[in-house]
């Protein structure tokens, strides 16, 4: 750890939100971020809109980052941002602007893989969470990714399981527009199912070998359930809605908690950290920590503005690259699909 101070601009705009935050070493002092509405009247986010929204947001959040952190720009000796994964315009909005504030300021740049910043984001320094200690198996879920990651260190993080078609996500999203719920469903999944029955309506879990995940084969059962039962009675799902959501989100947990199972089991390591957008789910939070008792793990969950894409998660990575003194050139380029 750094004695002396060190502060970074980070810059993320990998989908839809445009955000920026400035670390002083590992702790935050501003986290800003710009949420796109627009894409909710199409029903999930279009490209060419989101890398529009980030141009004109990009330089506004990046100005009251810096002065909600009470510092000037001349101040800062690093700028991190988001490299991929992620929307291919969006990502170059983002890029494109780090890179020549790094020129322009005459500091390192740091080129960032937004997935494992979303596991190393439990290293920011946050009064009441704890930080997990090398090795620890990281859970990845998000619109785009499912992950199993074994974390030896800052810098050797190793997929051991991933999901072969779909995103846990994504399988949220999609039962949810099933059911006729609004963009993004995924939260109104999580908060429908507080009120209903997880085993009102069980869904049969995919069969896939080792650590990996499927959600291909639940989206269509779900389709096809609905679809049934709404030709019987059309306010099948009006009348059930509690319970069907109760349902997935049960047979999702269940999924992702066989999984983990197996992988504390085959690596022997029992500290559990989750990331990315879906770990802001209730369930999975509560289903987590349940486990820390019925398993003896230790879990770590993340403050929940570290859930959601955001520019901290990003400084942090960039702040442990400082120290290492890995940097990027500014010929390093953008990719929508990246190696972890």
């Amino acid at each position: 750890m750094s004695e002396r101070k060190i502060y970074t601009l980070a810059i993320e705009s990998s989908c839809d939100d445009t955000s920026a935050a400035v670390l002083c070493n590992d702790v935050v002092l501003s986290n800003i971020v710009a949420r796109q509405a627009i894409h909710e009247e199409y029903g999930g986010v279009v490209p060419e809109l989101a890398s529009r929204a980030h141009q004109q947001n990009i330089v506004p959040v990046v100005d009251v980052a810096i002065k909600k952190a009470g510092i000037t720009k001349k101040d800062l000796n690093c700028i991190a941002f988001t490299q991929g994964p992620g929307l291919m315009g969006s990502l170059l909005v983002g890029g494109s602007f780090a890179k020549s504030m790094s020129m322009a300021l005459d500091i390192p740049l740091v080129a960032v893989n937004h997935m494992k910043a979303h596991i190393l984001a439990h290293f920011i320094d946050e009064d009441g969470f704890d930080k997990p200690t090398f090795p620890f198996l990281a859970l990845t879920i998000s619109g785009g990714h499912t992950q199993i990651v074994k974390v030896n260190s800052f810098f050797d993080l190793e997929i051991i399981g991933e999901t072969t078609d779909d995103a846990v996500g994504e399988a949220f999203d999609k039962s949810a527009k099933i059911l006729g719920l609004p963009y993004p469903g995924g939260p109104l999944i999580d908060k429908f199912a507080q009120e209903g029955n997880p085993k009102a309506f069980p869904f049969t879990k995919p069969k896939v070998d080792g650590l990996n995940f499927s959600f291909s084969g639940l989206k269509t059962q779900i389709l096809y359930f609905i679809q049934k039962n709404a030709a019987e009675n059309p306010n099948f799902i009006e009348e059930n809605k509690a319970d069907i959501c109760a349902s997935i989100q049960y047979t999702i947990i269940n999924i992702l908690m066989d999984k983990l199972k197996l992988a504390v089991a085959e690596t022997g390591i029992n500290q559990i950290a989750i990331g990315g957008g879906v770990s802001a789910n209730s369930g999975i939070r509560t289903t987590l920590k349940e486990a820390e008792k019925k398993y003896g793990w230790k879990s770590y969950i993340p403050k929940f503005e570290y859930t959601t894409d955001n520019a901290a998660m990003i400084g942090i990575v960039g702040y442990y690259n400082f120290l290492e003194e890995n940097f990027s050139q500014a010929d390093v380029t953008s990719k929508a699909r990246i190696e972890f």
